[in-house]
C-alpha cells in the first residue's frame, strides 16, 4: 500500500517539477520556439503533400477531388529500366562518397591537431574549409578547367611529366565520373568536417598525452591509441548519419559536372524525380520517388543506430 501512494505521489510531482524548470528556463525555451515552428512548417508540414502519390495528382483540383489510384505510380516506379540504373548511380556515388568523406576528414583532424605551430594549424585549417562555403556552380566550374584539354592543368602536368602523349577528355569518360564527384565532393567539404573531429580532440584529456610521452609513446601511437579512441563516439554518431542519408546525396553536383556523354553514370534519384517527375508534369510520380527515397534512408538510419547500438554500444536515439 506504501508503495502505491509513493508511486502516485511521484507522478503528481512530476507535472510540477515540469512547470517549476519551464518557468526557470523560460527565455530558452522562447529562444527555441521559432526554430521549432521552422522545423514544423518545413519539414512536418509538407509531408501531407505525401498523399500526392496515391493520386492522379492534377493542379487546381481540391484535395477531394482528386483521382485515387492507389499504388499504382510505385508499380510503375520498379517497373521502370531507368529507376535501376539512377539506383546504380545513386548507391555507387554515395558509398564512395560516405568512405571517402568519411575517412580522409578524421585523417586530417589527426593530422592537423598534431601541428604544434598554432598560427600555421589555423591558417591550413581556414583555407581547408573556405570551400564548404563555394557554391557547386563555380566548384564545378573550377572542376571542369583543371580537367579539360585545352589549358586544364591535369592534362598539361601529365603531359610535362610525359605520362600521356595526347591530352585526356576526362568529362567524357562515364566510368570516371563517379570517382571525379567523389573527389570533387572531398575537397569542397573536408575542411568543413573536420571542425567537429578537431572539437571533439579537444575535449581529450591533455594528462593522458603527457603520460604517454613519459612513456615513451610517438606521436603516431599517441594517435592511434589515445585520439582515436577518444573520438570514437564522435566518429559513430556521425556515421550513423552519414548512413542515414545514404541515398540522398542531391543532385547538384552530377547536375553540374554531368553531360550527355556520360548521362548513364551521372543520373541520379535525385535527379530522376526532377526529370521525369516535375519536368514532365507527373507530380505523383515525382512524389513517390521521394517517398521510396525518405522510407529507405528512415530504414538505414534504423538499422545502422541499431548495430552500433548491439556491438559498440554507441547510438543516436
Amino acid at each position: 500500500m506504501e508503495a502505491v501512494t509513493t508511486e502516485v505521489g511521484q507522478k503528481l510531482k512530476r507535472p510540477s517539477r515540469f512547470w517549476k524548470t519551464f518557468f526557470k528556463q523560460k527565455y530558452l525555451y522562447m529562444m527555441s520556439l521559432p526554430f521549432v515552428i521552422w522545423v514544423f512548417v518545413f519539414q512536418y508540414f509538407p509531408i501531407w503533400g505525401w498523399t500526392m502519390a496515391f493520386q492522379n495528382y492534377r493542379p487546381g483540383k481540391s484535395f477531394f477531388n482528386q483521382d485515387w489510384v492507389g499504388f499504382k505510380h510505385f508499380i510503375t516506379l520498379f517497373h521502370d529500366d531507368q529507376f535501376y540504373l539512377v539506383m546504380r548511380n545513386t548507391l555507387a556515388m554515395s558509398v564512395m562518397g560516405l568512405i571517402a568523406g568519411f575517412i580522409v576528414p578524421i585523417i586530417f583532424a589527426v593530422l592537423l591537431n598534431e601541428v604544434r605551430r598554432q598560427t600555421l594549424k589555423r591558417f591550413v585549417q581556414t583555407v581547408s574549409y573556405l570551400p564548404h562555403f563555394v557554391s557547386w556552380v563555380v566548384v564545378a566550374g573550377i572542376v571542369s578547367k583543371m580537367l579539360s584539354i585545352d589549358g586544364g592543368i591535369i592534362n598539361e602536368a601529365l603531359l610535362f611529366f610525359h605520362i600521356i602523349d595526347d591530352p585526356i577528355q576526362f568529362m567524357a569518360k562515364g566510368n570516371w565520373f563517379w570517382g571525379i564527384v567523389t573527389a570533387a565532393d572531398v575537397w569542397k567539404e573536408m575542411g568543413w568536417n573536420t571542425i567537429i573531429y578537431l572539437a571533439a580532440i579537444t575535449g581529450i584529456d591533455p594528462e593522458l598525452y603527457e603520460a604517454s610521452r613519459v612513456d615513451g609513446a610517438s606521436r603516431v601511437r599517441q594517435a592511434l591509441h589515445i585520439t582515436l579512441p577518444g573520438i570514437r563516439s564522435t566518429i559513430i554518431v556521425l556515421l550513423i548519419m552519414s548512413i542515414g542519408h545514404l541515398i540522398s546525396i542531391g543532385f547538384e553536383k552530377q547536375f553540374l559536372l554531368g553531360n550527355p556523354l556520360v548521362k548513364e553514370y551521372s543520373d541520379v534519384l535525385e535527379l530522376y524525380a526532377l526529370n521525369y517527375g516535375l519536368g514532365m508534369g507527373r507530380f505523383s510520380f515525382g512524389t513517390a520517388i521521394n517517398i521510396f527515397n525518405s522510407v529507405i534512408s528512415i530504414l538505414l538510419l534504423f538499422t545502422a543506430n541499431g548495430i552500433f547500438k548491439r556491438y559498440a554500444k554507441e547510438s543516436i536515439m
